[in-house]
């Protein structure tokens, strides 16, 4: 059966995480992404160094070919806009100035495609005196839009970012932003511009709390000189030292439901808990209250008596036990590779499914410039060219 992107071609010349992981999206469905990299290789790959494999390039890189290309000589920049011509997608993560530097504004590849979507993802947008400052997520989504002020603890410094983590939330957006710009395409037969950014994405994901601020409600204040004391909303240890998370959003519905599970019904009784406003006038106490009880069972006791109460609730779990997740593993969210690499034969699917359309089956990353004789030869550069592109360092392969 074809998979539903088969026939896109997509030139992937992002580097790191966002940019790369939306063509990841999009190769897991089954277009043609050729990778580029320069001939020495996306630094990205070496980014687990001191691991046995480089996993970061795994996850990011699979179902793709690679093309080693020197952007930076006029040779190589020939040879990617003759990709360009024959491309259906662009994404690159380049500012202005490296756009400028590499021969990639769209203004001059829209003369020599006029079909092409030009998918950019930046820090920090592309106007303003930040435009061209170096992000990652740590900077641009987590730190600059709120997101880790919201998490350090009362009284304490903030919670470093999980690497990676809002990469792949924004690059979901550019995979939006980009197959929206096809759909418009088999419309109008035009290409376009799109983007997004680190920042944008961050600011988006931390908007409830934005929102607040907006109204006059600054969540972060609150914290700021009280720290969390909703016990509905919160994480309490169990006897092994493992953690519960309570997620009430709806109060009055759990507070019966928690007294039961806990193994304290006669609170539903005490007169100190007469009503959902009096409870909340005693946060404090009540949170002291569950966190005694959570504190006298092991982790599967306690989640067992919060199923059968219905109680919603979430254990927090530790990273091994995520990729082993039997639930996750039916639901496709971890998938079997091809690979017979003992460090590769798992990996994290793409989080979304069309019904009835299947995706392939995740192969290993290329090595560097592993495709590239093939690609050249499908641009029609003849074989003594490639040999002339290689010994010159424009492409390696």
């Amino acid at each position: 059966m074809a998979l539903i992107l088969a026939g896109l071609r997509v030139i992937d010349a992002a580097s790191y995480v966002a940019g790369p992981a939306a063509s990841t999206v999009m190769a897991d469905f089954g277009a043609d992404v050729i990778k580029i990299e320069p001939p020495e290789g996306d630094s990205y790959r070496r980014l687990a160094a001191r691991h046995r494999t480089d996993y970061n390039w795994q996850l990011t890189s699979r179902g793709k070919r690679a093309l080693a290309l020197d952007l930076k000589q006029a040779e190589g920049q020939a040879v990617m806009h003759n990709l360009v011509k024959q491309a259906d997608v662009l994404v690159v993560n380049f500012n202005a100035r490296q756009l400028a530097e590499y021969q990639l504004q769209y203004e001059l590849l829209r003369q020599l495609n006029p079909r092409l979507i030009f998918a950019q993802i930046t820090g920090y947008g592309s106007r303003g005196p930040d435009r061209n400052k170096r992000a990652f997520d740590l900077a641009a989504w987590w730190a600059r839009t709120g997101i880790m002020d919201m998490m350090k603890p009362l009284g304490g410094a903030p919670v470093n970012g999980v690497g990676g983590v809002g990469d792949h939330a924004s690059a979901m957006s550019l995979y939006g932003v980009t197959m929206m710009a096809l759909y418009d395409r088999e419309r109008t037969g035009q290409g376009a511009s799109v983007s997004t950014s680190l920042v944008a994405n961050g600011a988006w994901s931390n908007g409830m709390q934005l929102q607040g601020v907006i109204a006059g409600f600054d969540l972060g204040l609150m914290l700021e000189e009280q720290g969390y004391r909703n016990p509905f909303v919160l994480a309490y240890v169990t006897r092994d030292n493992r953690y519960i998370v309570l997620v009430g959003p709806a109060p009055a519905r759990e507070w019966p439901r928690l007294c039961r599970a806990l193994g304290h019904p006669e609170w539903l009784a005490d007169a100190r808990f007469v009503d959902m406003q009096a409870i909340m006038q005693r946060r404090d106490e009540v949170r002291a209250l569950f966190a005694a009880a959570f504190a006298r069972l092991n982790l599967d006791a306690m989640a067992a008596a919060l199923e059968a109460e219905d109680v919603t609730f979430s254990v927090l779990e530790k990273n091994r036990d995520v990729v082993r997740d039997a639930h996750l593993i039916e639901n496709e969210v971890i998938v079997k590779t091809d690979s017979e690499h003992p460090d590769y034969q798992w990996t994290v699917a793409s989080p979304i499914q069309v019904a009835g359309q299947h995706k392939r089956v995740p192969t290993e990353a290329p090595a560097i410039g592993a495709h590239s004789r093939q690609i050249m030869a499908e641009l029609g550069y003849a074989e003594a060219e490639i040999e002339r592109l290689v010994a010159a360092g424009i492409i390696k392969a």
